[in-house]
């Protein structure tokens, strides 16, 4: 059974292990691959070109990179000295590493690299049994010294050495096992648990990349509350994500309201698999905790989006995000609640303001604001949902009538000058401000009547 699932893979492998065995090297597939094949997972009898695929070997790098020069169509070297030499053949891309054991040493980000003889050896250094299989080709011999493919079945997930070990090695590994958790719908061993709570702070030595990267492979699983939640409740978050531990607040103690953080693992599960629009989702109530006021026997948090907004940007920086992912993901977290302020019907004018703050965030907004609604009550969500309904078709409407994502004045600034007999200054930028909020408020005028209206407007001032 186990060589007809790996059949693809042999496919894909047959002119790199020959070459290998030409030069008299052992060479063994590792990683995901494997494991995603013993699983029968989509993806994993992709066509020739699709997919990265990772081996291990005794191989020295310099080796390495003589047995795939001349037969890859590209070849990269920026990890050697870590043991690692990359190629792409016909759009694949291989991955191809000395046995290594590597291991952080316990005040830096950088590993140590000594490079080994034994398969074994390497496999004890990686992080779950389950990712610590490999097959030796072209022979299709599974390797598995730690028995992961007993904890695939039993739907466990471990670690190949002692848990304090392993997460000793690279902490990261804590925060891969909280993916890993809800990827592949696995239960954490005991003893793992209980190295990640004691070892959390060690998450400290982890450059903000690798954290962020990541914190980006979790929200696109596909149900990432499972991962949020191990990462809360042991106390991982509390090391590089303190927001999320903070919303562990009922929102009325006094009725027993939602809690905020099982509300916002909710809205998270519920978006398209968007990172970006995950990131809102999962930051858009952070601002919660810092505005939460309690009034006549209620709960208040006015202006938590704009707090949270600030918190998003924050912290996003703080992980090292790009300035656009920042810019994305605080402007969807500060336009969350935008939507509940016309509650008396979507006027046109209603409807340009929303489209022109949105802009580009239009689709992504929408989602979050439906994501957003979480109540049991059906008739509370169908209401939402009709309200978003007739949000969405005025939109629709309008844009049949008006240029509605070019929103502008009327008129250009060469025009403004024209009219008002002004040179360059902040006098032109006021008069467009004005243009743009009479376009805003009454739709296109043309360029006329937005003239006759400007003249009397800077008339009128003055």
């Amino acid at each position: 059974m186990l060589p007809d699932r790996l059949q693809p893979l042999v496919e894909a492998t047959t002119e790199l292990s020959d070459r290998f065995r030409r030069a008299g090297h052992d060479l063994y597939l590792v990683g995901g691959s494997v494991r995603d094949a013993i699983l029968s997972k989509p993806g994993t009898n992709a066509p020739d070109g699709e997919g990265d695929l990772d081996f291990t070997t005794p191989a020295r790098p310099d080796q390495i990179e003589a047995v795939v020069v001349g037969w890859a169509d590209a070849v990269w070297t920026q990890g050697k000295r870590f043991g690692t030499i990359g190629c792409r053949r016909r759009g694949r891309r291989f991955e191809i590493t000395t046995h290594r054991a590597d291991a952080y040493r316990p005040d830096s980000r950088k590993p140590e690299v000594a490079f080994g003889d034994g398969l074994e050896d390497d496999l004890a250094r990686r992080d779950f049994t389950i990712n610590a299989m490999a097959l030796r080709l072209p022979e299709l011999e599974l390797i598995d010294p730690f028995d992961g493919l007993a904890d695939l079945s039993a739907r466990r997930l471990r670690t190949p050495l002692d848990p304090e070990l392993s997460f000793n090695d690279d902490p990261l590994r804590m925060l891969r096992a909280a993916r890993f958790i809800a990827k592949l719908d696995l239960e954490p061993d005991s003893d793992m648990v209980s190295a990640v709570r004691a070892g959390r702070g060690r998450l400290a030595i982890v450059s903000a990349e690798r954290l962020r990267d990541e914190l980006d492979k979790i929200v696109m699983v596909p149900t990432p509350s499972r991962a949020l939640w191990f990462v809360v409740r042991t106390g991982l978050a509390d090391e590089f994500l303190p927001e999320l531990p903070a919303l562990s607040l009922e929102q009325d103690p006094i009725h027993r309201h939602k809690d905020v953080l099982a509300h916002t693992f909710a809205v998270v599960d519920k978006t398209n698999p968007d990172r970006l629009l995950r990131l809102a989702a999962l930051f858009h109530d952070v601002g919660k905790p810092r505005t939460r006021a309690f009034v006549d026997g209620g709960v208040t948090f006015h202006h938590h989006e704009v707090v949270g907004a600030r918190m998003t940007r924050t912290r996003m920086q703080a992980l090292h995000y790009s300035n656009e992912d920042v810019e994305t993901v605080a402007e969807l977290v500060s336009l969350h609640l935008r939507f509940h302020t016309y509650r008396l019907g979507w006027t046109d004018r209603a409807v340009r303001r929303y489209v022109r703050d949105a802009g580009p965030l239009l689709v992504r907004l929408n989602e979050l604001t439906r994501c957003d609604c979480t109540t049991r009550n059906a008739n509370k969500a169908r209401a939402l949902g009709r309200r978003m309904d007739e949000l969405e078709a005025r939109i629709e409407e309008l844009r049949q009538k008006e240029e509605l994502e070019a929103i502008r004045p009327d008129l250009d600034g060469e025009q403004v000058m024209a009219a008002l007999g002004l040179s360059p200054g902040p006098d032109v930028g006021r008069a467009l401000a004005y243009l743009l909020e009479l376009r805003l408020e009454e739709g296109p005028l043309g360029e006329s009547e937005a003239t006759e209206r400007l003249v009397a407007w800077w008339a009128d001032r003055g």
